[in-house]
């Protein structure tokens, strides 16, 4: 697919002004330029061609709200002059990939002033000997060469970066996670302390009842067999006055 097509593709039915991302990638360039591309992107902050077979950055429009530039695995020599004059606060800069061979080349970059990160992985500048030191020392604005800094200190993921805003939340989920605050379950362990020392009194109470209650019951059973004996002996001395006087 042609670069014209692919941006057709891409705007999704929205104006050029209203669209802050735009990937390319994989899409080709009609004599190695960039076409279908113009300053109505004004709102653009992050623009990828990544292998589109691009040669030259001369019809790069003015860009002035790019940061982030996406140039990986094409066919760019040189003309990297263009960069400072049409994106002038790139932040970061992807050109592995490429055939950029010298430091000279590399050179033109000093004037983007804000540019702190800058890929030059898989060129053949990379070959040079001393390479690192002499891109930090040429170009003292940026932090991260190919991914780390001179102390060779990895660049921030700029997903990472995205994610910090949901660090608290996480804290939060952590926290939940990880249980009730200490002192919580001691305070909990009491409660069931005092919870079965009061079911133990209530089952003491209730065996007393009970004891009670059988003491009250025998009570009354013997006090029943007092009185049949009573009157077992009653009746028994009544029918011995009665023989005493059938004999007379």
């Amino acid at each position: 697919m042609e670069m014209k097509k692919k941006i057709n593709l891409e705007l999704r039915n929205r104006a050029p002004e209203e669209v802050t991302e735009l990937v390319l990638d994989n899409c080709l360039c009609v004599n190695g330029e960039i076409e279908g591309l113009n300053d109505t992107f004004k709102e653009l902050e992050f623009l990828s061609m990544a292998n589109v077979e691009l040669s030259s950055l001369a019809r790069l429009p003015s860009l002035n709200k790019l940061r982030k530039l996406e140039l990986s695995d094409n066919i760019i020599s040189g003309g990297l002059e263009v960069l400072a004059e049409k994106c002038p606060n790139l932040t970061y800069l992807n050109l592995s990939g490429n055939k950029i061979k010298d430091l000279s080349t590399v050179e033109a970059l000093q004037n983007l002033k804000n540019l702190k990160s800058l890929d030059l992985f898989n060129c053949e500048i990379t070959n040079l000997e001393d390479y690192r030191e002499s891109i930090f020392e040429l170009l003292q604005q940026i932090t991260y060469l190919d991914g780390f800094d001179q102390e060779d200190n990895e660049a921030p993921d700029s997903e990472e970066e995205d994610d910090e805003d949901g660090d608290e939340d996480d804290e939060e989920e952590e926290e939940n996670e990880a249980g009730p605050p200490e002192g919580y379950e001691e305070e909990e362990e009491e409660e069931e302390d005092e919870d079965e020392d009061e079911d133990e009194d209530e089952d003491e109470a209730g065996s007393e009842l009970g004891e009670g209650e059988e003491e009250v019951g025998l009570s009354y059973l013997m006090k029943e067999e007092i009185q049949e004996e009573g009157l077992r002996g009653e009746k028994r001395k009544r029918d011995a006055e009665d023989d005493g006087e059938e004999d007379d």
